[in-house]
C-alpha cells in the first residue's frame, strides 16, 4: 500500500531537506511505496526555494508534490489541502521540524497491521516538554472542552497521525472553512488507537505555537465544536435580569416600609454598568457564531493554491 506524508511548512528552511533526508534513510528499507506531500503555507523565509530544490534535484524517486500557497491561510489549511492532493491508501501527517520523528511513523504502521479494525493511529505526549503557561493553557482546555462537546478530545493527542483511505475521505467531506481538525477527527468517528511518543528537539528555527495563538486556536475549537457559550450567555442573562428584580423589590421594600430613600445615584450607575457588561458579554459571544456563518455562507476557498509541483501525470 501506497504511504502519503503530507508535511505543512511554513518558514521551515532550515529544516525541510534535513527532514527529506532523514525519512528517506528510515524508510529505505521499511516502507517500498511512500510520497511526500510538501505544503507551503505562504512562507516568508527560503523554504520555496528549498522545497523546490528537493522536487527539482533530489527527487530520484519522482515521489514529491510541493503545493505553494498564494498567502499564509494557516495550518488548518495546509492539512486541509494535503488531504485533497494525497493519493496514498495511508495517510500521515507530520511536521517539518523532526519533533515528529518518522521512527514514530513506522511504529505506528506496525499497530495499524497489527489489528484491522484499527482505522487510525495517534500519536500522543507522553510527558510535554513545554514551558509551565503553555502546558497549562492546553491542559485547562482539554478539560473545559471535554465537558461542553459532544465529542471527545484525548489530552496531548496531536495532529501526528496515520489514517485508512476511508478516514481521509469522510475528513474530506467536512468542508468548513473555519477548520479545527483535533474535533474534526473525533467528529467523523472511525477506531482510532493512541500510542505514547517523546517530542525531539527541533532541528532549526523556533516554535510557531506561543500562548496567545494557543488561546486563539482553543478558542476556535471551542466555538466549533460547542453551542455551550451560547446557553452560557442565556444563563447569564436570567442571571442578570433576576439580579435586577432582586435590587428593584429591595429598594420598593424599603420606601414603602421603612421610608428609606432610593439608594444614591453612584449605586444605581454602577448595577446599569453590571448589567450593560453582561449584556455585552453575550452579545460578543453570539456576535462570535455569527461572524463564523457570515464567513462560511460567503463561500470562500479554503486555500488557494498558487503552484503544484508534481511529476506524476496520473494525478
Amino acid at each position: 500500500m501506497k504511504l502519503s506524508l503530507i508535511v505543512p511548512c511554513y518558514n521551515e528552511e532550515g529544516n525541510v531537506e534535513k527532514f527529506f533526508n532523514e525519512v528517506n534513510r528510515v524508510f529505505e528499507t521499511k516502507v517500498e511505496d511512500y510520497e511526500f506531500v510538501f505544503v507551503n503555507d505562504g512562507s516568508t523565509d527560503k523554504t520555496y526555494q528549498k522545497l523546490k530544490y528537493i522536487h527539482s534535484e533530489l527527487n530520484s524517486k519522482n515521489n514529491v508534490q510541493v503545493l505553494t500557497f498564494s498567502r499564509n491561510f494557516g495550518k488548518e489549511s495546509a492539512i486541509y489541502a494535503g488531504l485533497t492532493k494525497a493519493k496514498g491508501d495511508l495517510v500521515c501527517l507530520i511536521d517539518a521540524d523532526l519533533q515528529q520523528r518518522p521512527e514514530v511513523v513506522l511504529e505506528m504502521l506496525d499497530v495499524l497491521n497489527s489489528d484491522e479494525d484499527f482505522d487510525c493511529v495517534t500519536a500522543y505526549q507522553e510527558k510535554r516538554k513545554e514551558n509551565a503557561a503553555i502546558s497549562f493553557v492546553k491542559s485547562s482546555f482539554y478539560k473545559f472542552i471535554n465537558k461542553i462537546s459532544d465529542v471527545d478530545f484525548v489530552n496531548g493527542a496531536s495532529d501526528f497521525r496515520l489514517m485508512k483511505r476511508p478516514m481521509v475521505d469522510a475528513i474530506l467531506q467536512m468542508s468548513e472553512f473555519h477548520r479545527f481538525s483535533k474535533g474534526i477527527f473525533s467528529y467523523v468517528g472511525f477506531n482510532t488507537q493512541y500510542i505514547p511518543y517523546t517530542v525531539a528537539e527541533r532541528e532549526s528555527g523556533e516554535s510557531k505555537w506561543g500562548v496567545r495563538k494557543l488561546i486563539k486556536y482553543a478558542l476556535e475549537g471551542i466555538f466549533a465544536f460547542s453551542t455551550m457559550p451560547l446557553k452560557i450567555s442565556t444563563f447569564i442573562g436570567l442571571f442578570a435580569s433576576f439580579v435586577s428584580i432582586i435590587y428593584l423589590g429591595v429598594v420598593v421594600i424599603q420606601k414603602i416600609f421603612w421610608g428609606i430613600d432610593v439608594p444614591g445615584y453612584a449605586t444605581i450607575v454602577a448595577l446599569m454598568l453590571l448589567i450593560g457588561g453582561l449584556v455585552l458579554f453575550c452579545l460578543g459571544i453570539i456576535g462570535e457564531y455569527l461572524s463564523k456563518m457570515y464567513v462560511q455562507v460567503k463561500n470562500r476557498p479554503i486555500y488557494i493554491l498558487k503552484e503544484h509541483l508534481d511529476d506524476k501525470e496520473d494525478r
